[in-house]
């Protein structure tokens, strides 16, 4: 898949899902201890989200650093806007500023994954 059909795919899915996070591996059996960190913590909110195996689509693991300008995985998406990794997630949800997000985006409550596609 060229880079241009890769961009086209990640602007439909930033659309599609109101809550979207691209990790490694899958919710259910992450690869990454940080990625499993990100889906535990949308899960202990009852959190419906969308995921992307980045392991699994090397065209996405390859081009969404450049479109997003952030480096590394998981990122997590609400509204199509980025919210960051990890460490980010991890604050917000320490600070209860992550639940509000999630709310608006109207993703609680329905606690599921979906993968993306």
């Amino acid at each position: 898949m060229d880079t241009e059909q890769t961009v086209k795919t990640i602007a439909s899915q930033l659309k599609k899902y109101p809550v979207l996070l691209y990790m490694k591996g899958t919710p259910m059996f992450p690869q990454c201890g940080f990625s499993a960190r990100v889906a535990h913590i949308l899960d202990s909110l009852q959190t419906k989200f969308a995921y992307v195996n980045i392991l699994e689509r090397q065209d996405i693991r390859a081009t969404l650093p450049k479109v997003a300008n952030w480096p590394t995985f998981p990122q997590l998406y609400i509204q199509g806007e980025l919210i960051g990794g990890c460490d980010i997630v991890n604050d917000l949800q320490a600070k209860g500023e992550l639940k509000p997000l999630l709310e608006k985006a109207m993703a609680l409550g329905t606690a599921a994954h979906e993968e993306a596609v």
